[in-house]
């Protein structure tokens, strides 16, 4: 959950949010060290006026910085072409959780990979005297799901477009009428994630808060039966 003045990412939830947040660092290290490079150089032509015939009509530096670029473009593709391919993995899931927009709230079914249902639970917004100074957040029943267990998530709606996001655990799917969006996660901590739907869905669009948490399987099997 983000806090006041936080400028950087939430706490990662799960295995493919920390592997974002180590691309991004990454990627923000090249950046970091090609705009220093650029503006050392654009300082000291602009401060000493010196230019060297060489180094303006030179074969040699115009091979230079035609390949060093292209390289630093590789060095960021392969890790990212990786990531892609990861999060479009379903093959290893052994829980299945479909999710269904409504206006305007959320309803979750529990499923086997067989598609037989385990439960199932709708999920209303808390209002303002019940969401503890935690406004637009707290929903009055949650999902649970078990930590360390690859779950294939399936996104769709029963009316208009929404969007299913949790930002902590780097997993955002459209709700689609009609059509079903597939996402993949793996839990890697016990806790409470927070979200909301972030397409504009009609007049209370601000009021369809997500609350996941993660729990350990014995947890998980247990709130299934309560369901």
């Amino acid at each position: 959950m983000m806090s006041w003045c936080q400028l950087g990412f939430q706490d990662a939830g799960s295995y493919f949010m920390e592997e974002f947040i180590y691309f991004h660092d990454f990627t923000m290290m090249i950046i970091l060290g090609v705009l220093s490079y650029v503006v050392v150089f654009l300082v000291l032509g602009l401060v000493s006026g010196w230019v060297d015939s060489g180094f303006v009509e030179g074969q040699l530096i115009e091979f230079m910085w035609t390949i060093f670029p292209a390289l630093i473009l590789i060095q960021i593709a392969f890790p990212s072409l990786l990531l892609l391919y990861l999060i479009e993995d379903f093959s290893k899931s052994f829980l299945v959780c479909k999710v269904i927009g409504h206006q305007w709230y959320w309803s979750y079914e529990i499923k086997t990979e067989s598609a037989e249902i385990l439960a199932s639970v709708d999920c209303y917004m808390l209002p303002r005297e019940g969401a503890f100074g935690m406004r637009l957040l707290l929903t009055d029943e949650f999902l649970m799901l078990p930590i360390n267990v690859p779950v294939r998530i399936l996104v769709t709606s029963d009316d208009v477009i929404h969007s299913w996001t949790l930002p902590s655990l780097g997993i955002k799917g459209d709700a689609v009428p009609g059509r079903l969006n597939q996402l993949n996660v793996t839990l890697s901590r016990k806790a409470m994630f927070y979200g909301q739907c972030s397409e504009i869905c009609g007049a209370n669009h601000s009021f369809m808060p997500v609350m996941l948490m993660g729990v350990t399987s014995p947890q998980f099997f247990m709130w299934l039966d309560r369901l």
